[in-house]
């Protein structure tokens, strides 16, 4: 049974798994973002552990397809080097996963934060749903909101 688990989450698979999985975390971001469901279960670990289970699980198929980890230092010799790397689809669904979950918890601390400042919750749709799609640019988003809430410009809270 274990083989067959193992067989079944190809990396293609476990793509949509976590494209699709990571969807009800934003929607309960996004539409009850001071809920109970929301603290408990999206701003906590839990979906971290989610998919730290998920790229442990890629690193070691990886490992067992004799994956070179020693290659991936190449990403920081040039562009050409990095797009070399994202042929591989081990490297690739890995860079993916780490940018869904530095997503995730951007827009978790965008929701905590906006409790302390007492922002809108309506505001607070824009900048998480930019912030699904483009990370940095919702942070910018929601920091230009935060700055009329917060009376000040605060740079390194």
């Amino acid at each position: 049974m274990i083989e067959q688990i193992y067989n079944y989450f190809t990396i293609d698979i476990l793509y949509y798994w976590v494209n699709i999985g990571v969807l009800p975390f934003w929607l309960i971001l996004i539409f009850f973002p001071r809920s109970n469901l929301c603290r408990y279960f999206v701003t906590s670990i839990f979906p971290f552990l989610l998919l730290s289970s998920t790229y442990v699980f890629i690193l070691y198929k990886s490992h067992l397809n004799s994956f070179d980890f020693i290659n991936n230092f190449n990403l920081y010799i040039g562009i050409d080097e990095l797009s070399e790397l994202f042929t591989n689809k081990s490297f690739l669904i890995m860079f993916w996963i780490h940018f869904i979950s530095i997503n995730l918890f951007a827009g978790g601390w965008i929701i905590k934060d906006s409790e302390k400042f007492m922002i809108n919750k309506f505001l607070l749709f824009i900048p998480l749903v930019i912030t699904y799609l483009i990370g940095p640019l919702g942070l910018f988003v929601y920091w230009i909101i935060r700055i009329f809430y917060a009376k000040n410009i605060n740079l390194y809270d």
